[in-house]
């Protein structure tokens, strides 16, 4: 089973004109973040801007961040895409380079009907790796709906979803849906969203794919071992010490201010690829007031 706190990591470009990964602060990162206690790890997300990598580099990112955790956790490679002969490609890519699991988000702006969404994780489920769904109708333009999450999830293969619909009452019925089936491994459902993790986890979630463990994942691992634990009251405390970071993260388009959150701590990070671009001026003096808070 997946869970825990999962940071779904940024990936460092160098600071020249053709912007190549930056491989040595890739591998920097994942090993601090693995020093603070992680459960998983997600290379090429959306946070790390796998929409502007291209094929060799995105099997760089895997390849790296399999290479530096060295077994030690699961790694939950980012292989989604609204083609789904690409998909396929990148996921057969990340079980031969050996991750642990496949995280693809929905189809975006094809709208694929039931019918569609259905075979396409279907094939992906025939890849050899688990895979996890990603709901996040924000960037998809269509939300995947209990009822779909669930007949998915009868399918051995397909074993857990981020879910970033950010409606409770959706993902209650998730887990309400998923937790008697007939599966060797229980589904997991995973907040896709920093500030629903305690009301998520509190529901019977397993944990959060998280933009803000990659700037606190110690606090964000002390928040999950107090749910874990049923310190709720802890988790509360954790949860509204943490939320004015998670607000922080979305003062612009992820992830822009989680990469430069990132620069200001010191740790590698280099600029955005077009057609994002870097955290203004004000923003910035927004962002290191509220970081100011947890050093």
């Amino acid at each position: 089973m997946f869970q825990g706190i999962i940071p779904a990591i940024i990936t460092p470009f160098k600071r020249v004109p053709s912007m190549p990964v930056d491989v040595e602060g890739l591998r920097s990162n994942t090993e601090y973040l693995l020093s603070q206690g992680i459960h998983a790890i997600v290379p090429c997300g959306s946070t790390g801007e796998s929409a502007t990598l291209n094929f060799s580099e995105h099997e760089l990112v895997i390849e790296e961040v399999v290479s530096a955790v060295g077994g030690s956790i699961p790694v939950i490679a980012g292989t989604g895409s609204n083609n789904t002969e690409e998909a396929l490609t990148l996921t057969k890519a990340a079980a031969r380079i050996g991750a642990d699991a496949a995280l693809a988000i929905s189809p975006y702006y094809n709208k694929p009907n039931r019918a569609g969404l259905i075979k396409h994780y279907t094939l992906l489920a025939e890849c050899g790796l688990p895979i996890i769904v990603y709901n996040v109708p924000s960037r998809t333009g269509q939300n995947l709906p209990a009822d779909l999450i669930i007949e998915l999830a009868k399918n051995p293969d397909i074993v857990g979803v981020k879910e970033a619909s950010g409606d409770l009452g959706q993902i209650s019925q998730i887990i309400e849906g998923t937790r008697n089936l007939d599966r060797d491994i229980p589904f997991c459902v995973l907040s896709g969203d920093d500030n629903l993790t305690l009301p998520i986890l509190s529901l019977g979630g397993t944990g959060v794919i998280s933009v803000a463990a990659n700037l606190e994942p110690a606090r964000m691992v002390e928040l999950y071992e107090a749910c874990r634990s049923g310190s709720f009251v802890k988790a509360q405390h954790l949860h509204y010490e943490l939320s004015p970071l998670f607000r922080a993260m979305f003062i612009d388009t992820n992830p822009i201010p989680v990469k430069k959150a990132v620069e200001l701590r010191g740790r590698s990070a280099g600029p955005l690829r077009l057609p994002l671009v870097e955290l203004d001026e004000q923003k910035t003096v927004q962002l290191r007031e509220v970081m100011s808070h947890y050093d």
